[in-house]
This record gives structure tokens, sequence and C-alpha cells, in this order.
């Protein structure tokens, strides 16, 4: 764990590494584990955007104590339901009991199924607002992106926007937490492999909620998993801005079975044609050996299949 890193003079990165879970959702391989990210402004009022899963680090609730100082927290805003990021919900709730629940009607409708009925809920529509002092969060309804509930929120005094699921990836960063302290091209790979996995089938409404964030200024963009672009979010709005275009390279992926090696000599000639055609970028994967996830986000990425 690694929290209260500062984003702003009033914004800190509240979130945790989790190098031990083998299977994001039971499904995805995580050889390099995940992040869940919360974030905790200190304004006037207090407001925490979003939780982590629960039991990811028993320290979480004294590490959002300690980046509080004492102060009391006013908002929990939720972007997201799935319980990687509401995990700790119920254990915020008793510690902060008087804490005003901020989301939408289809957030509370999840909220009660996990966790029955909860108090201090404020209901909020696309395009409302929350003061908090200096900043202002203004709500942005994300539909699909990837969850019928997930929405955003933007700072219109400094254009932070917490996106949710939205601009995250696998993998928990070494060390850094925002992207200009790392270098990114380690972790792109991972970033695609969760875009086309997890966000991939709804590329159409990444499209609907990039252009409903067209006239924003964006000056960083925190998501729930992975790094938090302070420096460079211009650059992870142009990826996803492709990826849900299903722009490719110019590359060619070939995927294989073969029980007894004669199909594999098929796609070896086949990958040597690709090669003689002047394609440079040439991969060839053997179903048996390589997760499905990993077959989707080359596919993702490559233009010829």
């Amino acid at each position: 764990m690694y929290c209260g890193q500062k984003l702003s003079e009033r914004i800190y990165w509240t979130g945790v590494y989790d190098r031990r879970k083998h299977l994001f959702e039971n499904m995805w391989p995580l050889p390099e584990g995940v992040s869940y990210n919360s974030y905790l402004i200190k304004d006037e009022k207090c407001a925490l955007m979003d939780t982590v899963e629960s039991g990811s680090d028993r320290s979480y609730l004294d590490w959002l104590a300690d980046t509080l100082e004492g102060r009391p927290l006013d908002y929990l805003v939720i972007h997201h339901m799935e319980l990687d990021h509401s995990g700790e919900i119920e254990n915020l709730i008793r510690q902060y009991p008087d804490v005003r629940i901020v989301g939408n009607a289809k957030t509370f409708r999840v909220l009660e199924a996990y966790f029955g009925k909860l108090p201090n809920l404020v209901e909020v529509k696309d395009g409302d607002t929350l003061s908090l002092g200096y900043h202002n969060l203004k709500f942005v309804f994300t539909p699909w992106v990837h969850w019928p509930e997930t929405m955003m929120s933007y700072d219109t005094t400094d254009g932070v926007l917490f996106s949710g699921d939205a601009f995250g990836m696998f993998g928990a960063t070494d060390g850094g937490v925002f992207d200009d302290q790392v270098d990114f091209a380690r972790y792109e790979s991972e970033m695609r492999r969760y875009y086309s996995n997890i966000v991939g089938k709804y590329s159409g409404m990444v499209q609907k909620a990039l252009a409903k964030l067209s006239s924003a200024r964006i000056g960083a963009i925190c998501p729930l998993h992975g790094l938090v672009w302070r420096s460079d979010p211009a650059r992870v709005i142009g990826l996803y801005d492709r990826w849900s275009r299903y722009e490719a390279d110019d590359a060619a992926v070939v995927i294989y079975a073969s029980m007894y090696g004669n199909t594999a000599q098929m796609a070896d000639h086949i990958a040597r044609r690709i090669a003689e055609a002047g394609v440079r970028d040439i991969r060839v994967y053997d179903v048996s050996k390589t997760h499905v996830s990993y077959l989707i986000s080359e596919i993702w990425r490559c233009r010829g299949v």
C-alpha cells in the first residue's frame, strides 16, 4: 500500500496495489497484479471518490484516516458499483456513519442489492453539480462504459476527470503512481489488454462518452485502475479514441491450435508469407499456451488476423 500521494494541493490518490491476486474477476491473468484506485478531495467538504476491493489491504481505512488528519468525511462519490471499487463501502460507513453517499438512481439499485437500504443517499442526475468549496464536481453519465450505472465526475475548477473504469489498465505499477513517474511503454500492452477484454465490446458507448467530454478542459485523469494521468492525459484519451474506433496497427497475428504439429507448420508458413509481403510486425500464438485475453488484445492491435 502507498496511500496519500498528492495529485494537487487538495486531491490525494488513496489507492491499493494487489500483487497477490492471480485472476482479475477470476477470469483474466494478472502477472503484474492490479491496482484499485480511490481518491480523496480535502476541501471545505471532504469527498472520497470510490473505495477499493474488500480485503485487498487491511490498512486502507487507516491510511484514509491519516490522510484526512482528523477531519470528517462528508461525501462518498460512487462512479461504479463493481465490488473491486465498492467493496469497502460497509466498513467505510461504520467508520464514518454520517457520510453522504452520492450516486445515480441505477447506482442505488445496485447498492441496495449488495448492502441493503443505506441512509444519507444523495441522488444526482446527468449534468448535476456538487460544490466542495474550491472544487466543483459535475457528474457525467457514461452508461455501459462498462456497466449501466457508470458515471464520471469532472472537476470544473482544475479540469480533473474521475473516470471510473475508463482509461484503466491491468498491472500494479512499480513505484510510480502518476504517468510522469514511469515509462508508459512498459504498461501500454496491459492497458490495451484491459480495454479489449473488458471495455472493448462497448466501444460505441466509449465514443459517446468521449463526445460528451470533448469540450471539457481535461488537465488530469484519475481512473479506478492503473496510472493517474496528470502530465499527458491527451495521450490516453487518444488511445481510447483509436481503440474504440477499431483502428489497428500495420501488423498481423496468426493464432493456431495444433494437436500433432501439422497445423503449427501451416501457421509458420502463413507467417513467413506475410513477412515476404512486407509486414514486419507479426506475432504467432499457440492457443494451448497463451491465455485468450492476450489473443484478444493482439487481435485488437493487429490489422491482419
